[in-house]
């Protein structure tokens, strides 16, 4: 039997054992709501534990919510209902990104905080995608308006994914110094970047030793084999005391556990067991924040007998990248920062 053709029947196996383990949507039958409900009632008591930011000397929760996901809530009331809960449950890391759903990502969580801003700790990031410092001061301004706080505690620059990206970035009058001028005048905390394309531009933008508080990267039991910001990145990270935040612990859009490689609970402990400040989520409906939760509340990390074992578990499908497509594929890649590099838009790519 080939391996494509024993792949392709342990993946059907394995994707159908997993089926009652991916959340559902919300809606269904009357018997999956009540299911829905029972489950929400078993998150456990207790908290997100805390992990360092770095050497910031602040601390943020072992898990964190993703922005993206927070604009793709079906209603406003649904977004302000995750966050409630998540603020609950000790997750005060918030993530977002000025150019998530138009703008709607911001605003969503900037309702949801109403009342509870001291209780979160806020991120949002800069998406220049290479244009110049005063764009970036602009978007700034827009991001703390529909954030309704008068600073953010994490400034990052958006999608680093590009081979140019760290010259444009560090060009006289690039984001660079965009972050420094907000830092200098107190509209943000702390500073970073972003990316998920190819670690190589990750090392790239470190080379420059500008003083990054963070860095975020995508994290998860097949980058480990592919392409890896694990092995690569992390601990360069770590060496200079640069706080990493993981993200795509299941492949971005559950990829990993659609296709059988892991469980929910095996990707995400894999991901929060890593040296990280914090593990982002993408959480959209109440039943992936409660999965989440069960995981997350009084985490204990994986052995690391436990940790090389998934690697393993892994290995075979994660050698050529077809679970992480933000690294082979423009389907993580956004509009804006395609057309800012003269691109073609995923919308025009041929199929």
């Amino acid at each position: 039997m080939s391996a494509k053709v024993e792949w392709n029947r342990r993946s059907f196996i394995k994707g159908a054992a997993l089926a009652g383990a991916i959340p559902l949507i919300a809606g269904g039958s009357m018997a999956q709501q009540n299911q829905d409900k029972n489950q929400r009632e078993q998150v456990p008591s207790g908290q997100v534990p805390k992990k360092p930011l770095g050497r910031t000397g602040v601390q943020v929760s072992a898990m964190g919510i993703g922005g993206y996901h927070l604009g793709s809530a079906e209603t406003d009331q649904a977004a302000n209902e995750i966050v409630a809960k998540a603020l609950d449950h000790g997750v005060d890391f918030f993530d977002n990104a000025w150019e998530y759903h138009d703008g709607l990502s911001e605003e969503r969580l900037g309702k949801a905080l109403r009342g509870k801003r001291q209780q979160a700790f806020v991120m949002t990031k800069v998406c220049t995608h290479g244009r110049d410092k005063k764009i970036a001061m602009r978007m700034l301004e827009e991001s703390l308006r529909r954030l309704q706080t008068d600073h953010l505690d994490l400034w990052q620059i958006h999608e680093v994914v590009y081979d140019n990206d760290p010259d444009l970035i560090f060009a006289p009058n690039g984001a660079a110094e965009a972050l420094l001028a907000a830092k200098q005048q107190g509209k943000v905390r702390f500073i970073g970047f972003t990316g998920h394309k190819d670690p190589e531009i990750h090392l790239k933008m470190l080379s420059h030793d500008f003083p990054f508080d963070t860095i975020q990267m995508p994290l998860n039991c097949c980058d480990a084999t592919f392409r890896s910001f694990e092995t690569r990145v992390l601990p360069e990270a770590n060496r200079r005391g640069i706080a990493a935040l993981g993200m795509k612990s299941l492949g971005g859009s559950g990829e990993l556990v659609r296709h059988g490689a892991v469980t929910p609970e095996q990707g995400l402990r894999y991901a929060m067991s890593l040296p990280v400040a914090t593990t982002i989520s993408g959480i959209d409906t109440m039943q992936v924040l409660d999965q989440n939760l069960k995981i997350a509340v009084n985490f204990q990390p994986l052995a690391a007998a436990e940790m090389q074992a998934l690697r393993d578990q892994c290995r075979v499908v994660a050698a050529d990248g077809r679970l992480e497509l933000f690294k082979m594929t423009t389907k993580y890649d956004g509009k804006v920062g395609r057309e800012q590099h003269h691109f073609p838009t995923t919308q025009e790519l041929p199929l």
